[in-house]
């Protein structure tokens, strides 16, 4: 072999062994991404069935509840407009409380069920995380207009 091919050869095997290198951290990382949805889009079927994803909203007054073991608890998420059923195993952070934020993460059973491995509360009084407090206000926004709608259609005519 002359010394041009070898360096063809050599720049060549560099750019598999680049490409392969690549591929494997973009594999990793996308296997490591859990997005975010709210319990709208989770009741509308489009966050994903078999992946781990992010799920917020306000804890629904009433629904805590603890299993006989004490770490298993159950409660309702939801954003106003769709509620979500969440099952969590367990400490939970000591600022979990109903009627606040929350942000779980986990995945959706096959019995509509929310199965999350972490959950995280706001850390102070004023604090919600963005993509609650995003979703909370599109939902309300849904809901006035979906009212407003409503309420016009079921008056007396003139």
């Amino acid at each position: 072999m002359k010394a041009r091919q070898k360096r063809l050869v050599f720049v060549g095997l560099a750019i598999v062994g680049v490409g392969a290198a690549s591929a494997l951290a973009l594999s990793a990382l996308n296997s490591n991404i859990s997005y975010f949805f709210s319990p709208s889009q989770v009741m509308a079927s489009e966050a994903p069935a078999e992946h781990v994803f992010r799920l917020g909203g306000l804890v629904t007054p009433g629904t805590v509840a603890r299993q006989e073991d004490g770490l298993t608890v159950k409660f309702d998420v939801t954003d106003n407009a769709e509620t979500v059923k969440v099952a969590y195993t367990g400490i939970l952070p000591d600022l979990f409380s109903e009627g606040q934020g929350v942000v779980t993460k986990g995945r959706l059973g096959a019995d509509g069920v929310f199965y999350a491995e972490e959950v995280l509360a706001k850390h102070d009084e004023e604090y919600m995380p963005p993509e609650v407090a995003s979703t909370l206000q599109t939902a309300h926004v849904n809901g006035v207009i979906e009212s407003v709608g409503t309420a016009g259609t079921g008056g007396a005519s003139n």
